[in-house]
């Protein structure tokens, strides 16, 4: 029978032509195994089925614990290199006195729980302890010739006690309870390595093993693999049947140039679509995957696939890249609306206080011109809020996009996107605009602009936009066309008034729309707007004179209020059905077109609320520092007494631990005390 091992040792056993005698003979050879025979191909987890067919005494020692191992002179002869003890049901290994030449020892298939009595069989090439109960890796750092060491199917947890065996070619630990690779990276002629059915989890530590061909680690835990890329001499890995989900968790082997088997059958990756091909496309040295041969026909399929998926996964990288970028952006616009938000707040508190507490100061003191509400001289708190918004970015603090029909605009600078040169494709495709975190003051001076370049707008809608009071309803009049208007509830105090869709109906009567907030607008609506809010237009024109109402009135309603004027200077009978309806008609708009918005300036603050905040941040600053020289102060008064105050607790700790005795004393009465 011959047995060719992966490691070089090539055993052969023959039959001689003596019925009860056999003939051993071993070979080591250090050159490339070939492929058919591996050792580890299949966890090792064979059996030597020839038995040695010599006789063997174990008789008693001295020592009760340890039977005694006796060969005849003619045994030892025959089988000088070779002692097979397999099925011998031993529990401990036998001293083996006489036989130093040994070369081959088999424990296979015993109970033994621990390796020794075979230190002084330092020529020994192959250990096979295959199927015991032993524990730890134990007596063997005097077999410093060893080869090949089989310790499969045992209950070993740790890999230890290696350090002197630097010439082992196999290392076979297979079915044993190892949760962790350590403690081989001295075994640099090491080139098949077994690991299967064990506990492991990951793969590294395995720097230093240079000449490892070989590692089987079927039957695990393993989630990621690391290190194997640094494995100069491995052409053959076996992961099969562990926990391996990802590519990337095992990336490390598209690095190795020396790779040539694999396999990844029975983890959860194997069952991918994407497996085969990003296998073979990252891993263009392999010859097999999973125990089967790959075509060039699979390569070129896997190189197409690939490149499919590569372009997939590119624009979904981008697709992800353009949402993220756009979520921070909104974050941005979002943080930037609530420090401006927070800052209107302040100064209005600020305003409302002063005016309390200086009631005989007159507003009008200040003059007609814009005062900047971040202006650069105002003082070392407009300062740190002007530098909190001056650390965003400045193409992240608006967003303009266009998604189908609609076009959002964040931040007030998305404002300026309207002066773009949009094309009429563009253009004319969006019937929805969305304004957010934008104050309606300034959505309300270009709603010229968005009349002219988008316009198919039917449908706006307005969130964090301070819409605060109906009368600023009133600026949508001037656009083309509105079908839907949505304002949300948030940022739009508006919302909560119980009338404020009444009144967008009445005063946005003429666009005739047809949704509010999503609800659809009924003619009983339309009626009760009238009612509310048709009295309140006719006051509002009556009451105004005629040169206000002109002034009000756009070049259009001019025309019709002067013939509205003409009416009223003829007779009744003269004046017609028709032209009563005009009449009508004509007044109706009129009323409406009274009831105007003029923006707020909210950058139009008065002279003397700005020196009160200089004053304020003087005086803040001063307490600062007056605060920080009495603390610099206290400090070097601290300086100063604190070496004396050293010696005093160095001295008074001294004098109290003096007397031993009593010191534990006083502390055990302290300790008493306290309970």
């Amino acid at each position: 029978m011959d047995w060719q091992v992966n490691c070089g040792l090539h055993l052969v056993i023959q039959t001689s032509s003596l019925p009860e005698k056999n003939k051993v003979e071993f070979k080591l050879h250090k050159e490339t195994p070939s492929f058919p025979g591996r050792l580890l191909q299949h966890d090792l987890e064979r059996n030597y089925s020839s038995r040695q067919g010599d006789h063997i005494n174990l008789v008693s020692s001295s020592m009760p614990s340890f039977p005694i191992l006796q060969r005849s002179s003619e045994e030892k002869i025959l089988y000088s290199d070779r002692l097979t003890l397999e099925r011998q049901k031993l529990t401990v290994c036998p001293i083996i006195d006489g036989e130093e030449h040994l070369r081959l020892l088999n424990f296979q298939h015993n109970f033994i729980t621990r390796i020794q009595n075979i230190s002084n069989l330092q020529r020994l090439i192959f250990l096979d302890l295959y199927d015991n109960q032993i524990e730890e890796i134990s007596g063997l750092s005097t077999l410093r010739s060893l080869r090949v060491l089989l310790l499969g199917k045992n209950r070993i947890k740790k890999i230890s006690n290696l350090e002197n065996l630097k010439s082992l070619d196999v290392l076979d630990l297979h079915g044993n309870q190892i949760s962790k690779i350590e403690n081989v990276s001295h075994l640099c002629d090491l080139r098949v390595l077994n690991l299967a059915r064990n506990l492991l989890s990951h793969v590294d530590n395995l720097n230093g093993l240079d000449s490892l061909t070989e590692l089987n680690l079927r039957h695990n835990q393993i989630t990621f693999v690391r290190d194997v890329d640094n494995l100069p001499c491995l052409q053959r890995l076996f992961l099969s049947f562990n926990n391996i989900s990802t590519f990337e968790s095992v990336c490390c082997l598209a690095d190795s140039t020396s790779l040539s088997d694999i396999t990844f059958d029975g983890n959860p990756i194997a069952q991918e679509s994407w497996y085969k091909h990003t296998i073979l496309q990252n891993m263009m040295q392999l010859r097999q995957l999973d125990m089967k041969r790959i075509t060039e026909e699979e390569r070129r399929m896997a190189s197409v696939i690939a490149k499919k998926e590569e372009e997939k996964k590119r624009e979904s990288q981008k697709q992800s890249l353009l949402k993220e970028k756009k979520r921070l952006t909104i974050n941005n616009v979002a943080r930037k609306w609530d420090l401006q938000q927070h800052r209107v707040t302040s100064i209005a508190a600020n305003q409302d206080r002063k005016d309390s507490d200086s009631p005989s100061q007159d507003p009008g003191q200040v003059d007609g011109s814009t005062i900047s509400a971040f202006p650069e001289e105002t003082g070392s708190l407009d300062s740190a809020l002007g530098n909190a918004l001056q650390g965003l970015s400045v193409t992240d603090t608006h967003l303009v996009e266009v998604d189908g029909d609609t076009l959002s605009l964040y931040g007030s600078g998305a404002l300026e996107s309207l002066d773009r040169n949009w094309s009429v494709q563009t253009a004319g495709m969006v019937t929805t605009v969305s304004f957010t975190f934008i104050e309606f003051d300034e959505i309300v001076q270009v709603l010229p602009k968005l009349k002219i370049k988008f316009p198919n707008s039917l449908h706006l809608k307005f969130k964090e936009t301070n819409l605060v009071m109906l009368q600023q309803f009133n600026a949508l009049a001037q656009l083309r066309r509105i079908d839907q208007l949505t304002i949300d509830p948030q940022g739009n105090p508006v919302v909560s008034f119980t009338l404020w869709k009444y009144y967008v109906l009445f005063r946005l009567s003429h666009f005739s729309m047809q949704k509010i907030n999503g609800t659809e607008v009924t003619q009983n609506d339309m009626i009760m707007a009238e009612r509310l809010f048709g009295i309140l237009a006719h006051v509002a024109s009556s009451e105004l004179p005629q040169y206000r109402l002109i002034s009000i009135l756009g070049d259009a309603r001019k025309k019709q209020f002067r013939y509205l004027l003409e009416t009223k200077g003829k007779k009744p009978g003269i004046v017609s059905e028709e032209n009563n309806d005009s009449k009508r008609l004509v007044g109706e708009n009129t009323n409406r077109a009274t009831l105007n918005y003029t923006t707020r300036d909210f950058y139009n603050e008065k002279l003397e609320e700005i020196k009160e905040k200089k004053k304020f941040c003087k005086m803040y600053i001063e307490d600062l520092v007056k605060e920080a020289t009495e603390i610099n102060m206290k400090n070097e008064a601290l300086q100063k007494l604190w070496p004396q105050m050293f010696i005093e607790l160095v001295r008074d700790a001294v004098i109290e631990i003096r007397n031993k005795s009593s010191y534990m004393k006083l502390c055990l009465q302290q300790i008493t005390d306290q309970k």
